[in-house]
């Protein structure tokens, strides 16, 4: 982890999207000037801003403006941070404005991403980060009348709502791990799946205290057996929260995606692309998986002058802005990091704010596992690539050939022992490290719990290269009326992957990698959404139904002699919140009587679609 100067400038630690605000202190010797300012509104309201210019600063320099509920820093960093020195190479001048009512800025922090196109009374985040940038370019001098914006997270959201109302002088974004819409698949659900353990975190770290980042105080190590203990959601709400976190609240009052979510979808404002955009995103982001896909995806309806762009890469949240030579224990054998760093978002701001140096010639770029190595793209999802069906067998195997015949797997979902989606003791989210890899945490763990099915292909005599979207159809059943599916796609490296050292010291052995069972794609799906995610319906106990689970966009190269494998099960506790496997309007809301076994059948017909470049 770096220093908390140096986190604090990027808003992003590498433990967390949730950095600590730095001290009050002053750094001597350090290459920029500091100020701190109070930048008006156009209602007012008045936001706590840093400027710092480089100390040795000849001429009029680019504004990077980085917009951020954290914290700004409280002091220069003595030393330029390790993961912007390519950027402070070619000379910007970087601002940090604390969002609208968080830290000393005035105003009122609601987690809304609205936007208000058609009212020109109305302030919201886009028309902040628009004044914002009128009044820096008018009152930060010398500067070349061009101005970037850029941040991880929520400072990633910040910079792109900038899109949805650009200010002439914004000249470059780059939304990292962003979002669109809270109710899909980033940060507070999964496909209308509540997301309970982060989204308590989170949202109580930013409004329970206006001033610092504050911490859930849990009674025990084991955040699993607390979540466990507090059985329907809302006793979290009412007993623990009080009103201290009024956007929880408002998620336990809109459980289906109705007009608290669509009305905040900013992305529905965006129109032509005018503004080039470096959107970023990790295959193992933990956090924000899918908003920058979706902010590219809107931007390519309207991009005649191919200004947006696609980086992603084997990354947990925002580790591309760190050393990123592991994929959790799995090394990459390089720091695609620092490559990001230097061959893509430096020369991206190089060329669209100083006016030098190359235009980027790619439409998508993306860091392929697997085969760790850089892929330029043309068009994304590839055209190359060919939709192929990868099927769940009967007696546990996995194939390319169509199973015959109508048999099925089952288990017994249980409520009251839900499928923990890491191993115990869970911490929380903040502020301990593990809750940064779990997406890449070996499935070895749950792989022979009763209610966890596991299909296993044959090992592969070559290589296969997945490059695109990839989804799960199940055909499933379950004895409820409603239930949850979680499907996982896991490459399973060789027995012989790596030496194994028989000597390994006490906490090592788990450690090796051979057999590792990596997941490459994991999502969960909500069958009471199945037909609708507005108006949620029962489903008919015992009958077999379509069952969609999209697994997102990759790009990963299960290698010969791995092997591939699919787990299914229908809990991943405390991250999803449990499904009562009772239909009731609001699950958050449920009984405690609500909360039964269920037994679920995944029968013939089951399969990944895989994209396949041959």
């Amino acid at each position: 982890m770096a220093g908390v100067a140096a986190l604090v400038l990027l808003a992003l630690p590498l433990s967390s999207a949730r950095p600590q605000s730095a001290p009050a202190t002053t750094a001597t010797a350090s290459p920029f000037l500091y100020e701190e300012v109070m930048v008006p509104m156009r209602d007012g309201a008045k936001l706590q801003t840093v400027i710092m210019r480089p100390r040795d600063a000849r001429g009029a320099l680019p504004i990077l403006l980085q917009r951020t509920p954290y914290g700004v820093p409280g002091v220069a960093p003595a030393t330029i941070p390790k993961n912007w020195q390519t950027l402070a190479g070619d000379g910007y001048v970087f601002v940090f404005q604390s969002m609208r009512g968080r830290f000393k800025s005035d105003g009122v922090f609601t987690f809304s991403t609205a936007v208000h196109p058609k009212d020109a009374t109305a302030v919201d985040e886009a028309t902040d980060a628009y004044d914002a940038v009128d009044w820096l370019v008018k009152n930060v001098k010398p500067n070349n009348g061009k101005v970037g914006m850029w941040g991880v997270s929520y400072p990633g959201f910040a910079a792109a709502v900038a899109l949805a109302k650009p200010h002439p002088a914004l000249k470059a974004v780059s939304p990292q791990a962003a979002w669109n819409d809270y109710w899909v698949n980033d940060d507070l659900h999964r496909n209308g799946a509540l997301r309970l353990s982060y989204a308590t975190d989170w949202l109580y770290s930013l409004q329970a205290d206006k001033t610092q980042n504050k911490d859930v105080a849990y009674d025990t190590v084991d955040t699993y057996a607390w979540f466990l203990k507090q059985g329907p959601v809302e006793t979290i709400d009412k007993v623990h929260f009080k009103g201290a976190s009024p956007m929880f609240t408002a998620l336990l009052d809109h459980p289906d995606h109705d007009a608290f979510y669509t009305d905040q979808r900013w992305t529905d404002a965006l129109g032509k692309t005018t503004v080039p955009t470096l959107n970023v995103a990790g295959f193992w982001d933990q956090e924000d998986p899918l908003g920058s896909w979706k902010i590219y995806a809107k931007q390519q309806e309207n991009d005649p002058n191919h200004l947006s762009l696609m980086v992603a890469g084997p990354w947990a949240h925002g580790g591309w802005q760190g050393d990123t030579s592991m994929l959790g224990r799995v090394p990459l054998g390089g720091n695609s990091g620092q490559d990001f760093r230097d061959q893509i978002q430096a020369p991206f701001f190089r060329y669209w704010l100083h006016g030098t140096g190359e235009r980027p010639n790619f439409r998508a770029r993306m860091f392929e596992s697997g085969s760790n190595v850089w892929k330029s793209y043309t068009s994304w999802p590839p055209k190359e690539a060919k939709a192929t069906d990868l099927y769940l067998q009967a007696d546990g195997s996995l194939s390319f050939t169509a199973p015959v015949g109508d048999a099925c797997r089952d288990y017994v979902s249980d409520p009251a022992n839900p499928v923990p989606f890491r191993p115990r003791p869970i911490s929380a989210t903040y502020p301990r490290p593990e809750w940064r890899w779990w997406e890449a945490e070996d499935q070895r763990f749950v792989d022979h719990r009763p209610d966890v099915l596991s299909y296993t292909s044959a090992p592969l005599t070559e290589d296969l290269t997945v490059a695109g979207n990839i989804v799960a159809k199940l055909m499933a059943s379950t004895s409820g009326t409603d239930s949850d599916f979680v499907v996982k796609l896991i490459d399973v490296l060789p027995d012989d992957y790596a030496p194994f050292d028989q000597k390994a010291p006490l906490g090592a052995y788990p450690m090796q990698l051979n057999g590792y069972q990596l997941p490459i794609a994991m999502e969960v799906r909500r069958g009471k959404f199945l037909a609708s995610d507005t108006a949620p319906q029962p489903l008919v106990p015992g009958k077999v139904t379509a069952w969609d689970v999209p697994l997102r966009d990759h790009d990963h190269v299960f290698l010969k002699g791995h092997r591939i494998m699919v787990q299914v099960q229908s809990s991943w506790f405390p991250v999803i919140d449990r499904n009562p496997q009772t239909f009731v309007p609001n699950i958050a809301r449920a009984k405690a009587s609500d909360f039964v076994k269920a037994t679920q059948k995944v029968c013939a017909g089951s399969k990944v679609v895989l994209p396949v470049i041959r």
